[in-house]
C-alpha cells in the first residue's frame, strides 16, 4: 500500500497553537485605534454580555450595547468569545443559582439547555432568574475587563510611541 509519510515536524501542539491565537490576539488589538478607554469599555461590555444566557444574541446584544454607550463595537463583539462551551456550563449554573437567590424563588434546573428558546419553553421563572443572575455575575468580569485592556492598550500605545521616539532620534 502506499502510505503517506507524515513530517511530525508539521503537527502543532496546543501550546503552540494557543500561543499563535495569543501572538494574534495582541497584534489584532495593537492595530485597534482609538481612546484606550473607548476600547476597554468594549471590552468590558463583551465580557458582561457573555455571562449573561442569551447564548444566540451575544455578538448582537454587546455590539448594540456598545453603540449606545459610545464604545468599541470590534473589541464588544471580541469580549463575547469570554463564552465558549468550557465556561457556558458554569455561567449558566451560576447565573440561574445568583438569580434565585435575587428573586427569592426555586426551581429545579437541567443544564442541558443550549439555547434562549429552550430556557423559555422550561419556564418565565428559570429565564428570569438566569438573566438576572448572568447580569449581576457579568458585573465584576465585566469590571475587570476594563482595567486589564486599558492597561494593556494603554502600555502598547506608551511602548510604541517610545519606540517611534529612538527611531525619529536616529
Amino acid at each position: 500500500m502506499n502510505e503517506i509519510k507524515r513530517d511530525p515536524g508539521l503537527r502543532k501542539t496546543w501550546l503552540v497553537k494557543q500561543k499563535e491565537s495569543t501572538r494574534q490576539f495582541v497584534t489584532h488589538l495593537k492595530r485597534l485605534q482609538g481612546d484606550p478607554h473607548h476600547i476597554a469599555m468594549g471590552m468590558a461590555i463583551g465580557v458582561f454580555v457573555s455571562i449573561t444566557p442569551t447564548i444566540p444574541f451575544h455578538t448582537v446584544i454587546a455590539v448594540a450595547l456598545a453603540c449606545v454607550l459610545r464604545a468599541s463595537k470590534i473589541t464588544a463583539a471580541i469580549g463575547v468569545w469570554f463564552s465558549n462551551p468550557v465556561t457556558v456550563p458554569f455561567f449558566y449554573l451560576g447565573s440561574y443559582k445568583v438569580g434565585m437567590i435575587f428573586l427569592g424563588n426555586y426551581s429545579d434546573f437541567d443544564a442541558e439547555y443550549q439555547s434562549l428558546s429552550q430556557l423559555f419553553n422550561r419556564g418565565f421563572d428559570i429565564t428570569c432568574a438566569m438573566i438576572v443572575g448572568g447580569a449581576v455575575l457579568g458585573f465584576v468580569p465585566g469590571f475587570i475587563a476594563y482595567f486589564v485592556t486599558r492597561r494593556i492598550v494603554a502600555t502598547i500605545r506608551l511602548r510604541k510611541a517610545t519606540a517611534d521616539k529612538k527611531t525619529d532620534i536616529k
